[in-house]
């Protein structure tokens, strides 16, 4: 299966194919629903298709916005231009933009986004009839139901997101946002306040708020948890999906490359008979910022194994502290993001996850090989290793 991985800039796109991703998703600065995320300037995104097909990945851009009149002349332009500078895959939602691709991206294959809440083998044949190449199928669904659809439509793609944070509405279509503070998430402006904590007023008592409590676990009532289907890979396979999809393009670098390589690893193990490691691969994702896991709605709905009411914040009992930039057969050379100290312990995690290090800091050394006590942000340090070291690395230590 590929494994498709999100880029919210060139340098997360760069990291996840070092990690393994078969194929990106991105964005450019518009028509996507991630308008917050950085995303690609349109001489970044020819940059960024060099760069996938020298690596032998693929690249896709999502347009998968609702579209509105004011953004129709614009579109036009851009999917020409995505055209021209042969992107892999276009994913779109909208049946007007769809229209829109056939006409003026004429050459570049239709994947059918998630946002359009595709639930059943009939609608996936109604895609497949307009000429879409592959189906990103709702998160509603469950793997009977998948199986039922890949039964009923043998020869489309399908996709399914296995990793990355859960919308409350359904396949994403949510008006929250729109409401509360004008900014409409179907268009990529998503403010999250399926994230924010609430209270109840009562009309007569304007400065009295009592909290909404859901039982015993809290007032977030509307907070999802992340979904994590690293367990259900082998069911994955036998449903016949050819894409397991991570999501997070506003996600870190260390996030976007720690989720790919578990994946990848997970099922170069199962490739191979050895389901003895997977556990421990499953640790890795417990290292990446996120929410109390789910399997979604992979065997059945319900809403005790999809929300969380106590609270929205991230669990982080990791913290990505840089990349490396360089080495040599004494020194590793480490971008900082984040303070570390002589004394502290850091792990180098690799693509490949038999040649991660666990360090002990004896000494840190500035650009100027002066000794200092601790790294700073936004700076080059170095930190003695005793030999070169795989390329790629990037540095974390425990919280």
């Amino acid at each position: 299966m590929e494994i498709l991985s999100p880029a919210g800039n060139l340098e997360k796109l760069k990291y996840a194919i070092y990690y393994g991703a078969n194929a990106i998703y991105a964005s450019g600065k518009y028509f996507g629903l991630r308008a917050k995320s950085i995303n690609f300037s349109n001489d970044e995104l020819i940059k960024a298709v060099e760069f996938c097909h020298q690596n032998r990945a693929k690249l896709y851009i999502t347009v998968n916005i609702f579209a509105h009149n004011s953004n129709i002349a614009q579109l036009s332009s851009y999917l020409k231009f995505l055209n021209e500078i042969c992107v892999d895959a276009l994913i779109i939602s909208d049946p007007g933009v769809f229209q829109l691709a056939k006409k003026f991206a004429p050459n570049i294959p239709i994947h059918i986004s998630t946002q359009a809440n595709v639930t059943s083998w009939k609608s996936v044949e109604f895609w497949q009839n307009q000429g879409a190449k592959r189906i990103i199928l709702a998160r509603e669904l469950t793997v009977a139901e998948i199986k039922k659809i890949r039964e009923k439509v043998p020869n489309i793609e399908l996709e399914i997101f296995v990793h990355g944070a859960m919308c409350m509405a359904y396949s994403g279509r949510c008006l929250l946002s729109s409401f509360l503070n004008g900014r409409d998430a179907n268009r990529g402006n998503c403010t999250q306040p399926c994230r924010w904590e609430y209270q109840l007023l009562e009309r007569t008592r304007p400065d009295a708020s009592f909290p909404i409590e859901e039982d015993k676990y809290g007032t977030y009532i509307l907070n999802s948890k992340d979904l994590c289907l690293i367990d259900q890979l082998p069911k994955i396979i036998e449903a016949g999906i050819d894409s397991i999809k991570i999501e997070g393009r506003m996600k870190s670098l260390y996030y976007v490359a720690n989720v790919t390589r578990a994946y990848k690893k997970a099922l170069s193990l199962l490739k191979n008979q050895n389901l003895g490691k997977i556990n421990s691969i499953k640790n890795e994702l417990n290292k990446i910022s996120h929410r109390h896991y789910t399997e979604g709605f992979f065997h059945s709905f319900s809403s005790e194994n999809t929300q969380h009411y106590g609270s929205s914040a991230y669990i982080r009992d990791y913290q990505f502290i840089g990349e490396i930039i360089k080495s040599d057969n004494q020194f590793a050379y480490i971008s900082v993001r984040a303070k570390f100290e002589i004394g502290e312990e850091i792990e180098i995690i690799f693509p490949k996850i038999e040649e991660d290090l666990n360090i002990k800091i004896e000494s840190i050394l500035d650009e100027n090989d002066e000794k200092i006590p601790f790294s700073k942000p936004n700076t080059i340090i170095k930190i003695q290793i005793g030999k070169k070291i795989s390329k790629f690395g990037i540095v974390r230590k425990k919280k």
